[in-house]
């Protein structure tokens, strides 16, 4: 198996995401790797883990926004809110958000040669924040959350492909409460259309990650999205 890596998921709401993540830990942890889950252990204990932690672990599953301080104001507040908050003072918020979740798990745990698996991160912010105006994509980049991200590229970028009219079937389905703003077909294309880009693959290309694409479009069942992910996880690995 590779010594390690570090893959960042990304992609639509309700394009399996959670899905694939859940596949990855069920896969590592049936190899016998020790996984910590950021997530889990932020909601339990409201902080991130310290580096000690990380130690007695190979692998890190983490996600964006965090679940704790900023990242947790953000989730409860700046995206329930509507439009409260500028998209300046939003990307601000994720921007610092993402440089604590770096300097304190991501970048410990790649310099303790960990496995590395994050659920969203820098791309989401160049997906979503220029498109929702009021911001630059070189404004953004600028913020030094941001800048430090594009400094830690993953090894593996995966971005899900979905249809918007899909998307939106599921997340309405799970009645999801996050910003209706989001939840439009219309800008759910838009979105869609970014993410599957050539400059934005690009742009990530140019930064040493490998761009792959993971077709979650029905007629595929959320069993075939696991079993693919199982798949892609296994290539990953050998």
């Amino acid at each position: 198996m590779k010594k390690s890596f570090f893959a960042m998921l990304d992609g639509l709401d309700g394009s399996g995401k959670g899905t694939v993540m859940q596949a990855f830990k069920e896969f590592l942890q049936s190899k016998g790797l020790k996984v910590l889950d950021v997530k889990e252990y932020s909601k339990k204990y409201d902080k991130l883990p310290e580096t000690s932690e990380i130690r007695k672990y190979d692998v890190i599953l983490s996600a964006e926004p965090t679940y704790c301080g900023i990242g947790k104001k953000i989730r409860e507040e700046i995206i329930a809110s509507g439009s409260k908050y500028t998209v300046f003072e939003t990307a601000k918020a994720f921007a610092e958000d993402r440089e604590q979740l770096y300097r304190q798990v991501i970048i410990p745990a790649l310099q303790q040669r960990k496995y590395v698996f994050q659920d969203r991160g820098i791309i989401s912010s160049i997906v979503y924040q220029p498109a929702q105006g009021d911001i630059s994509l070189n404004s953004l980049l600028k913020m030094p959350g941001n800048k430090l991200a594009l400094a830690y590229t993953p090894d593996y970028l995966i971005i899900m492909k979905i249809n918007p009219k899909i998307a939106c079937s599921r997340f309405e389905a799970r009645k999801k409460q996050d910003n209706v703003r989001f939840e439009t077909l219309e800008f759910q294309k838009k979105i869609q259309e970014r993410y599957e880009s050539r400059w934005l693959r690009q742009l990530f290309e140019n930064h040493g990650s490998k761009v792959i694409y993971l077709d979650t479009n029905s007629p595929k069942t959320e069993q075939d999205t696991k079993n693919n992910a199982m798949k892609l996880i296994e290539q990953i690995m050998r």
